[in-house]
């Protein structure tokens, strides 16, 4: 072997180490704006336990996020907060078929400002007069929007109460909406309202003949799928589904 093929191995060796092994142990994870929290400490835990991992974090409305992936995006594993959403990705061939998986349940909530002086204990006092901005998730685009508007419309209430909707681009859009006052009450779940326990406070759950699951998949395009498949494992695993317990998201 010359010293110039020898030269020009050392390069491609080098290359290889910069764009592959320095990536080995990375994951890019999109999920629903809802399981923000909870994933943030998931990531966190997960990178403690598999040195040399590195979990990067995409958070949206669940819809969105499959929007990004449709155009390209970058993704290894995706977490939504229905099963219409990872239905629409599966019929896109966006993620993995016979990898999806559901890791949580959540509750429908509706919440108030903490300082509130409303009194809401069922959907048919979102009428009162007093009640005139609502949170609601775009339906087409938001699942919590979509858990609302199947709940309101089961009370035969979606026409009168969607006239006083301010419509959000995701659940904790709405929590925001809450917690500062400008609306007089939302729509979110029950981890969402936990976060912000103290600008915030639970009127009454609202009741839903659907389960609100969150499934998880890797996806098609996933990059390094060892990596991803061993993520999802911990998400499912006893460790990752206490921290989600932690975080208020039920078992599957």
């Amino acid at each position: 072997m010359t010293p110039t093929s020898v030269k020009k191995g050392l390069v491609v060796l080098a290359a290889l180490v910069a764009t592959g092994l320095a990536h080995a142990g990375e994951v890019t994870v999109s999920a629903a704006a809802s399981l923000t929290n909870a994933f943030k400490d998931v990531a966190q835990r997960y990178e403690a336990q598999h040195p040399g991992s590195r979990v990067l974090l995409n958070f949206g409305s669940s819809d969105a996020v499959l929007q990004q992936m449709a155009k390209g995006a970058p993704v290894d594993v995706f977490a939504s907060a229905d099963q219409e959403t990872m239905d629409m990705a599966e019929a896109q061939g966006l993620v993995v078929r016979g990898e999806r998986h559901d890791f949580a349940r959540n509750a429908l909530v509706l919440v108030v400002p903490s300082d509130s002086r409303q009194s809401l204990g069922r959907l048919d006092d979102l009428m009162q007069p007093a009640v005139q901005r609502v949170a609601i998730g775009n339906p087409a685009s938001v699942p919590v929007g979509r858990y609302a508007k199947h709940a309101l419309e089961a009370a035969k209430l979606w026409s009168d109460v969607s006239s006083k909707a301010v419509s959000t681009q995701n659940v904790r859009q709405s929590l925001d909406y809450v917690a500062r006052g400008e609306v007089d009450a939302g729509f979110v779940y029950a981890t969402d309202a936990a976060v912000m326990k103290d600008k915030v406070r639970v009127a009454f759950e609202v009741p839903l003949d659907v389960a609100i699951a969150y499934p998880i998949a890797r996806t098609v395009g996933s990059t390094n799928a060892e990596e991803a498949q061993r993520f999802v494992a911990f998400v499912l695993s006893p460790t990752g589904q206490a921290i989600l317990g932690k975080y208020g998201f039920q078992k599957p």
